[in-house]
Formats: C-alpha cells, structure tokens, sequence
C-alpha cells in the first residue's frame, strides 16, 4: 500500500451535527493510543458535558476499522505494525476477507508478483512435470488461463497500487 496518508480521523459530536454543525478537527492516529485517543477527542469537545462522538471521515488506514461512531480496537495493533505487514493486513481485509486478523492474512499469504501470468509462470518454473514438457510446446502455454483456473481453485488474486497480491483461501 506504501501508505502516503496518515492515518486519521474527523471527530466530531452527534449533538453538534444534530444542531446542524460538524465542527470537529482531524486527529492523527499515528500520534495515540486507544486512550490517549479518547483523550484527545473529549478534550476537543470539552465545551459538551458527555460528548457522543461521532468520526465523520477517516483516511490513511482500512475501512474495515472505521465506523461512524467506533473504531475498531484491531485498529490500534494495525497502527503498531510496520509498512509492510499494514500493506498486507490492508490488501487482505479490504479484499479477502473484512474480519480477518493479520495472522490469517499472514497464513493466506503467497507473495507479491506483477500480475497473475507472472505468478503463474513463477509457479510452474518450480513444478517438476511443466520441465518435462519440451520447449518447443511450452511456448504455447497459456499462463493466463492457468491463472485463472487458479483462482477457481482456491488462489485470490488482488490487484493492487500495480501489484498482484497472491493468497490462498
């Protein structure tokens, strides 16, 4: 994903929108915890006596984890993960399956490639039985459609800021 956005949220109250007003601010996740979070979000609504908040916009992180008036807990482990295992989490739970856990995505995980012909081609470069096949036939080989037989065979092929991520099911 090579996140560019910090992960954030707008935060607002249900009291103010209801009288017709979204004031709120951007609080950037990256800068909390779940608590001091919390903090930070009665503190900007300190003029309400028990403020019911209201996140009227994220960006930067899963949409699986945002809820207008929730954040997933898992969200704040995403935070604690470097770039990379956040890619991967992220392709998975907006692609494979919303409420998997990073160790299931970790599980189903098979590699980044160019596309599903280049996994295809990587895949059977180490079977033993497509080396028997002698040249000259391999070249009619159809690697895209041995791709997508793949895919009804179980692989999930997600396409992805110009990558192929490639996971089993």
């Amino acid at each position: 994903m090579t996140t560019t956005t910090t992960p954030r949220v707008y935060v607002g109250t249900y009291a103010k929108y209801n009288a017709g007003s979204i004031e709120g601010a951007w609080i950037d996740l990256e800068d909390h915890d779940a608590e001091t979070f919390r903090e930070a979000c009665l503190a900007l609504h300190k003029d309400e006596h028990d403020p019911e908040l209201m996140f009227q916009d994220f960006e930067g992180f899963p949409r699986a984890f945002y809820g207008e008036s929730y954040l997933a807990p898992r969200l704040w482990d995403w935070l604690a993960l470097d770039e990379q295992d956040r890619d991967l989490w992220t392709v998975y739970v907006e692609d494979v399956s919303q409420d998997a856990d990073l160790d299931a995505a970790r599980d189903a995980f098979l590699g980044i490639y160019d596309s599903p012909r280049d996994w295809a081609e990587e895949w059977l470069d180490q079977d033993p039985g497509f080396h028997a096949i002698p040249d000259r036939l391999k070249a009619f080989f159809d690697f895209d459609a041995y791709a997508r037989e793949a895919e009804h065979d179980g692989l999930t092929f997600v396409e992805h800021e110009g990558n192929t991520y490639v996971f089993s099911r």
